[in-house]
């Protein structure tokens, strides 16, 4: 078995795929028609979204909506990069709010956390 896609449950498709676009350089791969569900280039694993009443019938209940959470939710996306200061900023600029800033870990990885506007919190981190 391996891990294939990640899917974010989001109010706005669209929007989350255009804000990753701007705060992470990720190029879409595609947007359904209906814009209930979209997917990320993000390498081998696929960053995919789709709209919370996609994913309240798909599962047949209700859950917790990252975007109306107050704290994070108990789970992260990881983006490697070799400039997680650079990165940190533009996240920024298109809108993330900041969790943490920079520190370089007692292995040596240097990461910072930024939540986008869906309620999505991202680790921007070097390569271990």
């Amino acid at each position: 078995m391996k891990l294939g896609y990640t899917i974010v449950y989001v109010s706005d498709v669209a929007a989350s795929l255009d804000f990753c676009e701007r705060a992470f350089g990720l190029r879409r791969r595609f947007l359904d028609e209906s814009g209930g569900y979209g997917e990320l280039e993000t390498g081998a694993t696929t960053l995919a979204f789709a709209k919370h009443a996609v994913a309240r019938k798909n599962l047949g209940c209700d859950y917790v909506a990252a975007d109306l959470s107050a704290p994070p939710l108990g789970m992260e996306v990881g983006l490697v990069t070799g400039e997680v200061p650079a990165a940190y900023e533009r996240a920024l600029s298109a809108g993330a709010k900041a969790v943490t800033v920079q520190t370089t870990k007692p292995w040596g990885q240097t990461v910072a956390y930024v939540r986008c506007p869906d309620g999505l919190l991202v680790e921007l981190c070097t390569a271990m």
